[in-house]
């Protein structure tokens, strides 16, 4: 093993484990050394995973809501405390600046702390039975109980934060779950891992994270013992797992291609123009809800274009550890190679390019695009990269229909005045959620998160994963004493 490389355990049934078995390393994304090593799991420690999720289902499910707030609570005190350790990993094994890893743990610390706050929240209701002569008497007990034993399987892009928006649900509903991390990105979830087994009132054999191959993983999506498969990830990948994943719930976020509107009434240029910057070039756009595709107005289309080409040549490209890097390393020199082909594609089929375009081993310049055409993979799929395509409109109307062209449909932005546009947008654009004067490219924690058409199924965001991981159970009573 290389000098200074750490090796980090896996957690199986709650317990740190390594040995003599396989090691994946794990690289730094900007040298492209080994920066870390983890044990890869097999099909057996997945298997025996799974046994200790169930044994451990009743002890979890018996847990007093004042316990699983506790035990939030504590987690969040480490992330705290551990805060930038963990952003210095961040940074390392994603590639992202560390001003944006930094950002990423706070929102893990944000995640957990709603966690503790709704896991005392989790209502039910006395309703009403006697809806007719023959029900006289009747009324409802309704209460939640925990769906059991959770598969999840988590991306490379949000290490810690989308690994938390499964793991703190399901401590706040008292679910145990069986993690994998993505292999390219595994450490900050083993660090949670850490963190976990470490607070002793949770049950033995709660949780385990492994990072696993694709070839031994395949339990994940078929294992009957798991009743909930909540997955985040590309398309083809989450739609093929549905489609195996037998009788249990599945839970997914899948990818997007982002619009924006900027009205020809905007609340404040330069405001407007900042937020654009983030909406398309935050986390080297290697994000769901990154800003691809910005409509501008007409009357504002110059002076837009003008303003943010400005800025957009101003945004350093490089070591993601220096303060002032706004853009990393893409997640690999081919996924990189790829982003650059299509924007030459998209050049080629007739689009123009107004900046960016270059590329210099895993780095990718900040691109801009005029024009592209609909046949261009940067217009039609999910580029995940920075590039954004600009386009010009006349039509409000026609400019959301305009969004709504694609097979995608997590989230948009619109920067408007007018509060009227703003409802039509609400009601009529094709997605989960929709952003009003900010890019699309914002998410609170606590919302509720997840698209429509090829964009996922079902809810994330905080007390929305909740409902996912519990089964409502009614009990109804007679009162026979005043038959």
């Amino acid at each position: 093993m290389a000098e200074g490389v750490k090796k980090y355990s896996m957690f199986l049934a709650s317990k740190p484990v390594e040995g003599e078995r396989k090691y994946l390393d794990v690289t730094n994304k900007y040298t492209g050394a080994v920066g870390a090593k983890v044990p890869l799991a097999t099909h057996d420690d997945v298997d025996k995973a799974i046994d200790a999720a169930v044994a451990a289902a009743p002890a979890m499910a018996a847990l007093g809501a004042f316990e699983r707030k506790a035990i939030l609570e504590k987690a969040v005190a480490e992330l705290k405390k551990r805060a930038e350790e963990i952003a210095q990993i961040l940074t390392m094994e994603a590639g992202k600046p560390i001003k944006d890893a930094r950002g990423e743990v706070s929102r893990t610390i944000d995640t957990f702390q709603v966690a503790a706050e709704e896991s005392v929240r989790i209502y039910g209701e006395v309703m009403p039975l006697d809806i007719s002569a023959r029900n006289k008497g009747l009324q409802g007990l309704v209460k939640k109980f925990p769906i059991g034993p959770v598969s999840m399987v988590s991306p490379w892009n949000f290490p810690l934060n989308l690994v938390a928006h499964k793991v703190a649900p399901a401590l706040a509903v008292g679910c145990p779950f069986v993690l994998k991390p993505a292999s390219r990105t595994p450490l900050s979830a083993l660090i949670l891992g850490d963190i976990l087994h470490r607070i002793p009132e949770l049950p033995q054999g709660a949780f385990s994270i492994l990072p696993v191959s694709r070839e031994d993983a395949d339990m994940f999506t078929v294992d009957e013992r798991f009743k909930l498969l909540t997955f985040t990830g590309s398309g083809p990948v989450g739609w093929d797992m549905k489609a195996r994943a037998g009788k249990k719930k599945v839970v997914m976020e899948l990818g997007g291609n982002a619009p924006c509107i900027v009205d020809d009434y905007v609340p404040d240029l330069d405001y407007t123009i900042q937020r654009l910057i983030n909406g398309g070039f935050y986390q080297g756009g290697q994000s769901c809800i990154h800003m691809q595709r910005l409509y501008v107005h007409e009357r504002l289309y110059n002076e837009v274009k003008e303003a943010f080409l400005a800025q957009v040549k101003k945004l350093k490209v490089g070591n993601p550890f220096e303060e002032d890097t706004f853009i990393g390393p893409m997640i690999s020199e081919k996924d990189a190679k790829r982003i650059e082909d299509w924007a030459k594609e998209a050049v080629e089929k007739g689009g123009k390019l107004l900046a960016g375009g270059g590329r210099k081993g895993a780095l990718m310049e900040p691109t801009v695009l005029e024009n592209v055409p609909m046949e261009a993979m940067a217009r039609k799929e999910e580029i995940f990269g920075p590039v954004v395509l600009l386009y010009k409109y006349s039509d409000f109307k026609e400019a959301v229909k305009e969004c709504n062209n694609t097979h995608y449909g997590l989230q948009a932005g619109i920067f408007t005045k007018d509060l009227n546009k703003a409802f039509y947008a609400f009601e009529h654009m094709e997605v989960g959620g929709v952003i009003l004067n900010d890019s699309p490219a914002l998410r609170v924690d606590s919302q509720p998160y997840g698209g429509l058409k090829d964009s996922g199924i079902q809810r994330e965001g905080v007390k929305y994963a909740m409902e996912d991981m519990l089964e409502t159970k009614v009990l109804v009573m007679r009162n026979v004493g005043i038959l």
